[in-house]
């Protein structure tokens, strides 16, 4: 199979979707291999490093498009990106359609076979695509609210973290999945008061096993969450349904109950944001501030590190792609059921059940 990757071009988004080790992976295998010029260096990655693992390089995208059966990226494709795409083409990437129906009809038009990084799942039903990237963004969460509750950023000018004599500030994260787990970890490493919410008591359980009394454990309910709220410096928002449009729990009412100055950090923007009142940003950006709270929705969070993200998320994407390469898109999944979950877009179809409900397509069949 003759399999490729390009620059991404989402406002400061310099992962990439193959590093040179993948190559070396897919050549291996008996694939080609194509990376468009320059696609890796915000990355950390040369093309002279991706020759020299076997890739070809091509001057623009199109070509690159033009020229691959597959194409691997890590963001979803940009509209101007829109035409390089035809029928039958496997494109495997972060999709998040839920939140973008736009695309959504413009792969279905176009007849693509659409692999979403994010609903692909393990044995256990985890989500090992998505994993890493909400590790990241988990961490850079804390990292982020921590700079925008400074008074110059129209924060509450607080160090979340206290010193002597003072207030330690509290964080306030709803969802305790992957990224909430690890924004719990980097908030209780800053010594601040953290509270955290989530609908599943057996979770609530191991997180709490996990943190002792460094992190309160709260079942998510509306009159927690108000309460929650109403003394947070800085909320967490990490709520996630594979696939599907995250629910509001932050409603814009809510906004009113918190103290002025605080913060929102909506890790869930991606899929459509779990506050009412946000909107994605760019790292450009990044901030708005409504009824007085300060907005962090960056949608690309993890292309702030884009080395690390880049590494974390290609070890886990390259053990799917290199079935997809060897055994075609169709024998791949017919032979690992979690892959087959990844399958968004297939045929002019929507054959995963969340992207359907949450666009309101007719469910199909692969």
């Amino acid at each position: 199979m003759k399999v490729g990757t390009t620059k991404e071009l989402k406002n400061h988004e310099y992962r990439v979707g193959l590093t040179p080790d993948n190559v070396m992976a897919y050549v291996t295998h008996g694939h080609k291999v194509y990376v468009e010029a320059g696609a890796g260096v915000g990355a950390g990655f040369s093309d002279e490093e991706y020759t020299a693992a076997g890739a070809t390089i091509l001057a623009t995208p199109k070509e690159v498009f033009d020229t691959c059966d597959m194409i691997v990226k890590v963001k979803e494709p940009e509209e101007c990106e829109y035409g390089y795409l035809r029928e039958g083409q496997i494109l495997y990437t972060y999709l998040h359609l839920a939140a973008n129906k736009a695309l959504a009809d413009k792969l279905i038009e176009k007849g693509v076979k659409a692999v979403a990084f994010e609903t692909i799942k393990d044995g256990m039903g985890n989500l090992p695509c998505l994993r890493p990237m909400s590790q990241i963004a988990g961490r850079l969460s804390v990292q982020e609210g921590a700079k925008y509750i400074e008074q110059s950023f129209g924060g509450r000018g607080i160090l979340l973290g206290g010193v002597p004599g003072v207030e330690r500030g509290k964080i306030v994260i709803i969802g305790g999945g992957v990224a909430g787990t690890y924004a719990a970890k980097a908030a209780v490493g800053i010594d601040a008061q953290v509270t955290l919410l989530d609908i599943n008591p057996n979770r609530l359980a191991y997180l709490e096993d996990i943190f002792g009394a460094s992190v309160t454990t709260l079942y998510s309910t509306e009159a927690n969450i108000r309460k929650a709220l109403s003394e947070a410096d800085l909320v967490i928002g990490s709520v996630l349904i594979p696939g599907g449009s995250t629910p509001k729990l932050v409603r814009r009412e809510h906004l009113k109950l918190m103290k002025k100055g605080a913060v929102i950090v909506d890790i869930a923007i991606d899929q459509g944001g779990c506050c009412e009142s946000s909107h994605t940003t760019t790292h450009d950006d990044p901030i708005f501030i409504e009824e007085g709270i300060v907005h962090y929705c960056v949608g690309n969070m993890p292309g702030a590190v884009p080395h690390t993200s880049t590494v974390a998320l290609a070890n886990t994407t390259i053990k799917y792609g290199l079935s997809i390469a060897d055994n075609g898109l169709e024998k791949a999944v017919a032979l690992d059921a979690g892959l087959r979950d990844g399958v968004n877009i297939y045929d002019h179809k929507c054959v995963n059940a969340n992207v359907a409900k949450s666009l309101g397509y007719t469910l199909e069949t692969m």
